[in-house]
């Protein structure tokens, strides 16, 4: 069995990139489409990783996601 260090502040770098933001903004722009109107995703680079996120914006929005589930549903499809 092989064994090697994981070099850290490399993967953080990484996690970091503006490639991984790209990526983790894609995924959620689809999440997104499958919802509907009302739903706004946001994108910021916390201390460790990017982070995306998609969210009710609308009260119409927050009434059917209350409803529905409609965020759980889109992650899934």
């Amino acid at each position: 069995m092989a064994k090697f260090k994981l070099n850290r502040s490399g993967v953080r770098e990484l996690l970091r990139s503006d490639g991984i933001m790209e990526e983790c903004s894609r995924h959620a722009k689809r999440i997104q489409n499958r919802c509907g109107d009302g739903y706004e995703v946001t994108t910021h680079v916390g201390k460790n990783r990017v982070n995306a996120s998609v969210h009710a914006k609308t009260i119409k929005a927050r009434k059917d996601n209350s409803k529905n589930n409609t965020l759980l549903k889109a992650m899934k499809g």
